[in-house]
């Protein structure tokens, strides 16, 4: 189902579109942060990905809970959006030989990803209370703070150390 699809008629359909979406990109995501792990060499970064695999379990299950409040049954739609951030962090990574460059390409690909689950989880939560979903939007916006505060902490770990130790 596209953005653009005829299954799409209503609010309520963009909304469960959407949620679907995320649900996919977050399952995508549990598969691509322990390669991120795995080539991170700051230990800081390293800690910061594994936290942050948790907290995306936890948005899975968060997202299974508003599927759940709404009757619906929890599965994805292809996010050709996340699709690609992912191929292109796994592109730029296999390019990159120095451990200092890639912890800082490891970082821009996952503010990149943070950006996107931002925007999505934004989205949700507005529709949500537009749509009387008061409860499906409290849940939304536990992962939407996480997802911030996850970005905040991948800009402070870049500028403190990781693009410093990369520029030399």
């Amino acid at each position: 189902m596209g953005v653009f699809s005829k299954d799409i008629k209503t609010m309520d359909d963009l909304f469960v579109h959407t949620l679907r979406d995320i649900y996919y990109a977050e399952k995508q995501i549990t598969k691509a942060l322990p390669k991120m792990i795995e080539k991170s060499s700051n230990p800081q970064l390293k800690q910061g990905f594994e936290k942050h695999l948790q907290e995306t379990e936890g948005h899975i299950s968060n997202l299974d809970e508003v599927f759940r409040m709404m009757d619906l049954e929890a599965k994805g739609v292809d996010c050709p959006a996340i699709d690609g951030i992912i191929k292109e962090a796994n592109e730029v990574a296999g390019e990159v030989d120095d451990k200092n460059v890639l912890d800082a390409a490891l970082i821009a690909a996952a503010q990149a990803v943070e950006h996107y689950e931002i925007t999505r989880y934004g989205t949700l939560v507005t529709w949500a209370q537009e749509l009387g979903h008061k409860d499906c939007a409290d849940i939304l916006k536990r992962n939407l703070a996480e997802e911030k505060a996850t970005d905040e902490k991948l800009t402070k770990l870049a500028e403190s150390r990781i693009n410093l130790a990369a520029a030399e």
